[in-house]
């Protein structure tokens, strides 16, 4: 039986939202504003985690965006990526050209559950969104991975807003990377929250 890893960038703010500037929206853009060193430990952090994974899961989006970067790279992290099996989410995107692809056309929750069945390991699900709240809200995301990064960018959507019910979560491991990045790993309760004591 896998789990379910969403991992995830975000600003100060909670912002997820055009993090290399190429939608062109407004505060978008801030994946490109750190140091080098850094970027060094953002790819070193990559690495361990795509190492770790027994597959990778996205959203069509998602999978477009690394497609188009990562089969013609080289060095570990794009071996890496490009030997792990990926499956993405999608109805419509047909003939994935990236090795090890596979397409879930069905609905994604239950499809989802009998990946997280069939595959032992972790099951690491990048950005993805619209995805992860729907696992979320289904309870099958057992762990949720984010990086900080230093920046107020004062608009942008949350990446884990719109949920049916809040969730709790436990703190599993955090630790500085690089300069002024920020990693954490938080265990999620099943089920919803119940409301707090006023």
């Amino acid at each position: 039986m896998g789990r379910i890893i969403a991992s995830t960038n975000v600003t100060i703010d909670g912002s997820v939202c055009d993090p290399t500037g190429e939608e062109g929206r407004p505060g978008g853009g801030w994946f490109g504003r750190i140091g080098s060193a850094d970027h060094d430990a953002f790819g070193r952090a990559a690495l361990e985690e795509a190492r770790a994974a027994g597959a990778f899961l996205m959203g069509r989006h998602t999978y477009e965006f690394l497609a188009s970067r990562w089969p013609d790279r080289t060095g570990p992290l794009a071996e890496r990526l490009g030997e792990i099996d990926k499956f993405v989410v999608s109805a419509t995107l047909a003939g994935p050209a990236w090795r090890n692809t596979s397409v879930l056309r069905d609905d994604p929750v239950p499809a989802v559950a009998a990946l997280k069945r069939r595959i032992d390991g972790d099951i690491v699900v990048p950005a993805s969104f619209r995805l992860v709240r729907a696992l979320l809200d289904a309870d099958l995301v057992d762990e949720l991975r984010v990086i900080v990064y230093p920046f107020l960018v004062g608009t942008g959507e949350p990446g884990y807003g719109h949920l049916s019910a809040a969730r709790r979560l436990h703190l599993l491991d955090h630790r500085r990377l690089g300069e002024d990045l920020t990693y954490a790993a938080y265990r999620i309760d099943p089920g919803a929250e119940p409301p707090a004591d006023r």
